[in-house]
């Protein structure tokens, strides 16, 4: 049967409000298509009880901020901003494991959680889980690919309850259901950014001037991909965006050597993101970004694409 993304709206409504019952609510929105559909459903079904917030992790893309609190404004959403960078590098510090970096992200985004529910006595956190979090995320006989910070990375002990209106569909169909909203379509058809930023693109530990590079490396293979698209030169990917490795490799920089970061491109087509293949990125494209990123950001020297599907790789590379 063809997925409805009217009806689902009148089942996740209902689900909202009954599982809330008469409590308040925090609805975390990260820019995302996800949030915002989460947060426009429960906003119909809360109508005096939902707090929005999202929060600053210093690990958002380029300008991330100040499009979300634009996009709240234009979606209705009264948002409340919490800027908690250095509690985020903090503690990161030191962690190498992409499974413990997920797990630490997924700790400090509820403890903040559990502190703004203190302050306006809020039982309820919702969230814009889909099914690919949680299956990716293991349990119940599945194994665990990457424990996705609002799944696998949740603390024990949680002093706040969760409501998840969006579990058991799909990023194509979560779109379907934005659309039906009313959503604008920047943020209906935005490509997916993971929950913990940047963070998975940068291997190995995080550090601010790492995140510093590996955001202004995404920002620009978004210009040039969008760029290329809009031209004709390409098809637009389903996600587009740069990595950072944890190596360095030797380079010239004017006549002198020089020792710099790698910068990995990738960009896939996808469905659902259970499954992709890479795109093909014209030659003339690629030569592009990797001009521009090793004039631009001057801590790399070498950018390299990544032409693996999934599986055997994930979209992201941690």
């Amino acid at each position: 049967m063809a997925f409805n993304p009217k009806k689902f709206i009148e089942e996740a409504e209902e689900i909202v409000r009954k599982t809330v019952g008469g409590e308040k609510a925090i609805v975390a929105v990260s820019g995302g298509v996800d949030s915002f559909a989460a947060a426009a459903i429960a906003g119909k079904a809360l109508p005096g009880r939902l707090f929005a917030v999202y929060v600053d992790t210093g690990l958002m893309r380029k300008n991330e901020t100040k499009k979300v609190t634009e996009a709240a404004k234009k979606a209705g959403l009264k948002l409340k901003v919490i800027e908690a960078s250095d509690k985020f590098f903090s503690r990161l510090k030191g962690a190498e494991d992409p499974e413990k970096k997920r797990k630490i992200i997924g700790e400090t985004f509820i403890r903040i959680f559990e502190e703004e529910a203190k302050k306006d006595k809020v039982t309820y956190l919702i969230q814009g889980t889909i099914a690919p979090d949680w299956i990716e995320s293991g349990g119940l006989g599945r194994d665990t690919i990457k424990s996705h910070h609002n799944v696998g990375g949740l603390p024990p002990g949680m002093k706040i309850k969760l409501c998840e209106p969006l579990r058991e569909i799909y990023k194509h169909e979560v779109r379907m259901v934005a659309k039906e909203l009313g959503l604008p379509e920047y943020i209906y058809n935005r490509q997916p950014f993971p929950g913990p930023a940047l963070a998975v693109r940068v291997v190995g530990e995080i550090t601010p001037e790492k995140v510093k590079i590996v955001r202004e490396a995404c920002s620009v293979v978004e210009e040039e991909i969008e760029r290329a698209s809009e031209e004709a030169k390409m098809e637009l990917p389903w996600q587009y965006f740069a990595g950072l490795l944890p190596v360095k490799t030797v380079g010239v920089r004017g006549d002198e050597r020089s020792y710099q970061y790698v910068v990995v491109i990738r960009a896939v087509r996808s469905l659902d993101g259970m499954t992709a293949n890479f795109s093909h990125i014209p030659a003339d494209v690629l030569q592009k970004i990797s001009t521009r990123i090793t004039n631009e950001i001057k801590e790399v020297g070498r950018v390299v694409y990544d032409i693996t599907n999934k599986p055997p790789g994930t979209i992201e590379l941690e």
